[in-house]
């Protein structure tokens, strides 16, 4: 199991940062952004090779389930 801020929405901010450096903003002027995002992932695969299960409820609210 993992738990851990979305690496699509880091890109994104990236992005954001980028596009506003582009347009002039100096970097030391940017605010330091926190990650608003969080996504949590299940490794089957893992968890099944080291014995491990889990209940249908913990499968369903998981963002992504590696099988």
């Amino acid at each position: 199991m993992s738990y851990g801020a979305s690496l699509v929405d880091g890109y994104r901010q990236g992005g954001v940062y980028t596009g506003r450096i582009l347009k002039g903003e100096k970097p030391v002027d940017l605010p330091v952004m926190q990650s608003t995002k969080f996504d949590f992932v299940i490794n089957l695969t893992i968890a099944k090779a080291l014995g491990l299960s889990f209940p249908p409820g913990l499968l369903a609210i998981a963002d992504e389930v590696i099988e």
